[in-house]
């Protein structure tokens, strides 16, 4: 053991304690990223010991890869090199809840499914609900900007996140943002930090707005005729008054796994509000519905249950892929042609937003490698997007996960990476050009 490790391990476990610092190899080998196991597994009780773990491993020139659920390990490259895990499922406080402003402060260990508890009494709810969201951390969800159905009426983690504090990665705890809704100053901070893999800062706390829960909510299954059908079905419905919670299509694979009747194409649509303008907007629903030739089912929210269990359970590869609103069908069409009629995958989508989502079973890593890359090609027609959300290490190694950047908008990636931390010791190579 070399005398960096045992000097490191020494003030871990003197600042964190026996239980807060760990070299024990059945931990580090649960801690592992891609096959790199950690030095050290370090399990912080405050942003305090956070911060220490932070200042501890700059110091001796060392790389952190912070961690909340682990929910998003198969996100983004390899890492370059695994010192310390920084664990942070520990800071799991709701530190302030203000009903009348619709705001909440909580520690980044805590996870949605413990906050949506906490905030139910006062029927108050944060509307992010990625693939498995019970079980994320809201730390985890920031850093990885994932998102759900929800995202069409409420936005993401950008929208609903108002400031954060962090550690930079010297270990000097920062503030950005602010804790009031009606606040403009500061902003830019807590949007830099989400969706950056905690590359620039982690995450410690997080002031989030709130919304209301609907009085009554509903749910719709529209089952059409063919894709197109359900093409045009959504674009009269974002053409309309109508106001969705979710918007989601399902291809004939996703209502088998989800246990739904057999269509060619199908539409989830939820509406929540109050009672009487939720019997409205489902009737202005059935006549776009009747047009289309569909036939309408109701279904009750233990569908959602479902679906998100499916999201987050379906193939070993999760492919999200943008594209426009208006080229849906042919971009199912194309990824059909470059997956190849023996693949195993179904496909969903936020519909009015034009983002789908691809889970594969496994397969041969080079055949999909090659199969991503044909389907970038055909989405860069329209500056789309083709990224690896979840992944065998064999199929990330062989084609860039998060696909083409422009070169602009990479440089300013990395300007800011040199900037946030010089000496690459937060989760190196794992973000977007081996940021």
């Amino acid at each position: 053991m070399s005398v960096t490790t045992r000097a490191l391990g020494d003030a871990l476990r003197a600042r964190l304690g026996p239980d807060g610092a760990t070299d024990d190899p059945a931990s580090r080998a649960a801690a592992a990223v891609d096959g790199w196991q950690p030095r050290w597994v370090a399990r912080p009780r405050s942003l305090e010991e956070a911060a220490h773990v932070l200042a501890l491993a700059h110091d001796e020139g060392l790389a952190v890869l912070p961690r909340g659920s682990g929910s998003a390990q198969g996100l983004g490259g390899p890492p370059d090199r695994a010192d310390v895990v920084l664990d942070l499922a520990r800071l799991d406080a709701v530190l302030e809840h203000s009903p009348d402003d619709l705001t909440v402060t909580v520690q980044a260990g805590v996870t949605a499914g413990a906050l949506a508890a906490a905030l139910a009494a006062r029927r108050q709810t944060l509307p992010l609900d990625p693939p498995g969201w019970p079980r994320r951390t809201l730390g985890g969800i920031g850093a990885t900007a994932a998102s759900g159905p929800l995202r069409l009426r409420y936005g993401t983690m950008r929208d609903l996140l108002l400031g954060v504090r962090f550690i930079q990665a010297d270990g000097v705890t920062t503030w950005g943002g602010a804790k009031v809704v009606k606040s403009v100053t500061g902003y830019d901070v807590p949007k830099l930090l989400v969706g950056s893999l905690g590359t620039l800062g982690v995450i410690g706390e997080l002031t989030l707005r709130l919304h209301p829960l609907s009085e009554v909510e509903a749910t719709g299954l529209l089952l059409l005729p063919s894709p197109e059908a359900a093409q045009d079905t959504v674009a009269r419905i974002v053409d309309s008054t109508l106001q969705p919670n979710r918007l989601e299509w399902l291809d004939p694979g996703a209502l088998a796994a989800c246990r739904l009747p057999t269509a060619p194409a199908a539409l989830a649509i939820s509406i929540g509000s109050v009672e009487s303008a939720v019997r409205a907007q489902h009737a202005a629903i059935a006549e776009i519905a009747t047009a289309a030739g569909a036939r309408v089912e109701t279904v009750g929210p233990a569908f959602w249950r479902t679906y998100d269990r499916t999201l987050a359970e379906t193939g070993s590869t999760l492919l999200r892929v943008a594209t426009l609103t208006s080229r849906l069908t042919p971009t199912l069409n194309a990824i059909r042609s470059a997956l190849g009629a023996e693949a195993s995958f179904i496909v969903t989508a936020c519909a009015p937003l034009g983002v789908l989502r691809v889970a594969i079973d496994a397969g041969d890593p080079t055949a999909l490698g090659q199969a991503i890359e044909r389907l970038r090609a055909f989405v860069a027609e329209d500056e789309g997007s083709v990224v690896i959300e979840r992944g065998p290490i064999a199929l990330r190694t062989l084609v860039d996960p998060w696909g083409p950047v422009p070169a602009g908008a990479l440089e300013l990636m990395r300007i800011l990476k040199r900037e946030f931390d010089p000496r690459r010791s937060l989760n190196p190579g794992r973000f977007v050009g081996g940021i």
